[in-house]
């Protein structure tokens, strides 16, 4: 039996313990053994909650408790969930997450840490929720020259502009729809600003190019400016708008990136894709175009993500999983010059995919 402790038991800390809950039997026969929440950390209580008894306070009682091997960290933000990940690995408990601000911030010096300590560091769920494109990137893909990555990493903008476009609602209204529904956060910003989005992209920079990328340094516009007469003026010229995370390998030191609304041509696979769903359009030098697409955040999905991630470390017990992305920073060009503008009659101009 293989225990996990889960730091964090909001959405996505409750989704994995109902994965373990509800896949009891798939979990077992994956791992090639039975897997059990050993603990929880959470400042609150959760009275009722079938694993109340799980619950602790004190980060401690799980750092020193032998049982445990892997660590979900689940909490969002840097901090505290950067220093408990750096403590867990340093106790020799291997640690997969959700994190993607950790994880574009802090996530080569964690993989570095993770070999030393002869444990994993993983994050699938990280970028895409439930969509499996990190683990293509690093395994099924590794023997490719990854050319491009360029997605919609972001379902709330996504839903957003889907709304916009097919019902000519405006952009204020649609958002607190978004809101009401549990799509958006009460404080928007991350999502319609594209911070997610970029710290998506930078993490999948990593992978591509294998180097460190500061979203810091990654070009980031969100969706405030385009309007419903934008979105008319781009169907009636043959495109819609979608908020998309872009990389490309210039060199082996260089890589292009970008976040912002761009105009996808109707013929394209990224077009038909709305609503709060994401796809991820990785280009390789042999296998050519590669789509993933699925739910890219919500409870069960990315808590499934989660666990995949756990079964992943129990199978290969006693040895450090291999991710490329290093603290080698990668040199960040802007735009090639001469990429295709169009300007709308509102003002505004986006690049053509």
């Amino acid at each position: 039996m293989s225990k996990i402790a889960i730091l964090g038991y909001g959405t996505v800390g409750s989704g994995i313990a109902a994965v373990l809950d509800t896949n009891t039997a798939q979990v077992a026969a994956s791992a090639g053994e039975e897997v059990t929440v050993g603990a929880i950390l959470d400042l609150r209580d959760f009275p009722r909650d079938p694993h109340e008894a799980q619950v602790t306070h004190d980060i401690e009682t799980i750092l020193a408790n032998p049982e445990i091997e892997v660590v979900c960290e689940t909490m969002g933000g840097v901090e505290p969930a950067y220093t408990f990940s750096k403590r867990a690995i340093e106790a020799g408990k291997s640690v997969c997450t959700s994190n993607k601000e950790l994880v574009a911030t802090h996530g080569p010096e964690l993989l570095e840490l993770a070999r030393a300590h002869k444990v994993s560091y993983l994050f699938e769920a990280s970028v895409g929720g439930g969509i499996p494109v990190l683990h293509a990137i690093n395994n099924s893909l590794r023997h490719e020259q990854i050319e491009s990555v360029t997605g919609i990493l972001n379902g709330t903008t996504n839903y957003i502009l889907t709304r916009m476009e097919q019902e000519g609602a405006d952009f204020d209204t649609v958002l607190a729809d978004a809101q009401a529904k549990g799509y958006a956060e009460r404080n928007p910003a991350a999502d319609i600003e594209g911070h997610d989005a970029c710290r998506k992209t930078a993490i999948l920079a990593g992978l591509m190019s294998g180097r460190y990328v500061d979203p810091a340094d990654i070009p980031t516009e969100g969706i405030t400016k385009v309007t419903v007469e934008d979105l008319r003026e781009a169907r009636a010229a043959g495109y819609c708008i979608k908020l998309l995370g872009s990389c490309r390998q210039i060199s082996d030191e260089a890589i292009e990136a970008s976040v912002a609304p761009f105009l996808v041509p109707l013929t394209h696979p990224l077009a038909s894709v709305n609503d709060v769903f994401n796809a991820i359009l990785v280009h390789g030098n042999m296998i050519g175009d590669v789509m993933f697409y699925g739910r890219g955040a919500g409870k069960e999905a990315t808590a499934s993500a989660v666990v995949g991630d756990v079964l992943d470390i129990i199978r290969h017990r006693g040895s450090t999983l291999p991710v490329q992305y290093s603290r080698t920073p990668a040199v960040l060009q802007a735009a090639a010059e001469g990429a295709e503008t169009k300007r709308f009659a509102s003002g505004n101009s986006y690049r053509v995919l």
